[in-house]
């Protein structure tokens, strides 16, 4: 579950760097209301002609696994060194680190009938005191 869980992020940064929303990498790890707020997140870099640069750290995953295709996943980012990069023209906005460069991660998956955990809910909560240094 974890290896599809960092692929699920691999690929929706991969779907900002294409900036396509519809991009069918994250759409093989995402369905249902975590699917549509996904496509939202990147449609905003998408319209800001934008994507990441830097480097996002991922923390503290913890898994409660319910039976055989149920599960949920809790972990921490650390955006402190991640910033968002404008192409036209090229520009990075480096902001500052504060509380809200951290930010609580809790997803529901379920395992498809390809054997793959896909995530079905994702809640974020920016500036969390679990994941602060």
């Amino acid at each position: 579950m974890l290896a599809d869980s960092e692929q699920s992020i691999k690929a929706v940064d991969l779907a900002i760097v294409n900036q396509d929303a519809l991009d069918k990498a994250y759409l093989f790890y995402y369905e249902g209301e975590a699917a549509a707020e996904t496509q939202k997140f990147i449609e905003a870099y998408v319209k800001a002609k934008a994507r990441t640069t830097g480097a996002y750290r991922y923390y503290d995953a913890a898994v409660n696994v319910n039976g055989s295709d149920s599960a949920s996943l809790v972990y921490c980012e650390d955006q402190a060194k991640g910033y968002d990069m404008y192409l036209k023209p090229k520009k990075v906005d480096k902001t500052t680190v504060t509380k809200n460069s951290y930010v609580l991660y809790n997803t529901q998956l379920h395992k498809n009938d390809k054997g793959v955990w896909v995530i079905e809910k994702l809640i974020s909560q920016r500036g969390s005191a679990k994941c602060q240094p």
